[in-house]
């Protein structure tokens, strides 16, 4: 077991206080251009690791928090999701799409693997093939646990092109997942389907567990200890949380899984108490992920990301603005074509096509387990990690913008979303002040 070093506890310091930062320099730079945190927080990363400065490193306490912070993010991913609004048509649609995303990106990126080798041998042929897997898989993502933030702070959540966003953006997160537990992580693919398939079960009966009626003492547990020390809807969530990684392992499959897996029962469990009590749990499990574990993971990459090995690469450099287009033409250009007779206006669908195309966590996931594997170069995955930063930094961005021309319509449900919020957050205080009484 991995004790605590002085060096792990001066790179957790200075992780922590690249996550202190970041919002202050976004909140800076908003005047000139609007930069999301999280990429603030990958570039703090590369600033602190060896690249620049060389004061944060890669040791074994901080690296299994950083896996925490991934596990955080994909769960809190699931928790947004709300089958009810994205069910029929939009989910249809999505899965659709991403089905032609993936077959899209694993012919083009047979193609950028065969250029970066050049070579007809067997070895180098089957080591293209497991390029091209990575490389394919990487670029089929959309990053919902990070567009979400944004979305919902514009009030877009609980519109229409808010549900779409919903429905696009689980099949790019769990569809990659899934994928990445059937290709990348498995040499017996056919096995690891048998037990996805008895994990999907369990985790079914966990989601018809959680949507029936609570049990009398814990609802009243619940509501009793949501100011209290001995928080019982919190250490419930967490322990869904961590058994359903478990059990995730323990089948061999990626604890990505069970993490979005949970997620979902967790906000399933929820639904069936007071709104307010929700509301208020829900923010204590946001501060967890999105005030500390979810920041360390994103500035733990960056401390990770090899850029010296991208800079010595100039072919891989060069495909920095290749893989930031092939996001839009793998997800985006599906996403736009599939939802041309959607009831959303023009600006709408090109807004859901740019949130679709943006990527960065699974693309951190998927090449790290590529460059962990040998299937493709440290400077490759470097340069697939550099364009979904771009992607974060500049796609939603622009969607925002196209969001905010949408037809009066939305923009109405859009200020009464942010009204409900309001309403929501004085419900929340009013059930936690009982709570306390």
């Amino acid at each position: 077991m991995p004790c605590v070093t002085a060096s792990d506890l001066t790179t957790a310091v200075l992780i922590l206080a690249a996550a202190f930062i970041a919002p202050f320099l976004s909140d800076h730079l908003a005047r000139w251009i609007a930069i999301p945190s999280v990429v603030l927080e990958l570039l703090l990363g590369v600033v602190l690791g060896p690249v620049v400065l060389g004061w944060a490193h890669q040791g074994e306490v901080v690296t299994a928090i950083s896996d925490l912070g991934l596990s955080m993010l994909m769960f809190l991913a699931g928790y947004e999701i709300d089958f009810g609004r994205i069910r029929g048509r939009p989910l249809r649609l999505a899965v659709f799409g991403w089905l032609i995303s993936l077959a899209a990106g694993l012919v083009i990126a047979l193609g950028i693997a065969s250029l970066l080798h050049g070579s007809s041998s067997d070895d180098l042929v089957a080591h293209d093939n497991a390029a091209a897997l990575v490389i394919g898989l990487a670029i089929t993502t959309t990053a919902l646990g990070t567009i979400l933030p944004p979305l919902r702070d514009a009030g877009l959540l609980p519109t229409e092109l808010g549900s779409r966003v919903l429905a696009v953006g689980a099949l790019g997160e769990f569809g990659p997942i899934v994928a990445v537990a059937l290709l990348l992580t498995t040499s017996n693919p056919a096995r690891t389907a048998l037990l996805l398939v008895g994990f999907v079960a369990l985790a079914l009966a966990g989601l018809w567990l959680a949507t029936r009626r609570r049990p009398p003492r814990l609802a009243r547990l619940v509501t009793a200890t949501l100011g209290a020390s001995t928080q019982v809807a919190v250490r419930l969530a967490m322990l869904v949380v961590v058994f359903m990684l478990w059990v995730a392992l323990g089948l061999g499959l990626d604890a990505l899984v069970g993490a979005f897996s949970a997620g979902i029962i967790v906000k399933a469990f929820l639904g069936t108490g007071d709104r307010g009590e929700a509301e208020v749990v829900e923010s204590k499990l946001e501060g967890i992920g999105f005030g500390f574990l979810v920041p360390f993971f994103f500035v733990m990459s960056g401390v990770k990301l090899d850029l010296k090995a991208l800079l010595a690469s100039p072919a891989d450099a060069a495909t920095i603005p290749v893989f930031l287009v092939l996001f839009l033409l793998v997800r985006g250009l599906p996403t736009l074509v599939l939802y041309r007779n959607d009831s959303l206006a023009k600006t709408g669908r090109n807004a859901l096509a740019l949130f679709a195309s943006t990527q960065l966590p699974m693309v951190v996931v998927i090449t790290s387990i590529g460059v962990q594997t040998g299937a493709i170069k440290a400077s490759t995955a470097a340069a697939l990690v550099t364009a979904g930063m771009l992607s974060v930094l500049i796609f939603p961005l622009i969607a925002l913008r196209l969001a905010g021309r949408l037809p009066a319509g939305a923009a109405g449900v859009a200020g009464a979303a942010g009204m409900q919020s309001a309403a929501g957050m004085q419900s929340a205080e009013d059930v936690q002040g009982a709570a306390h009484d």
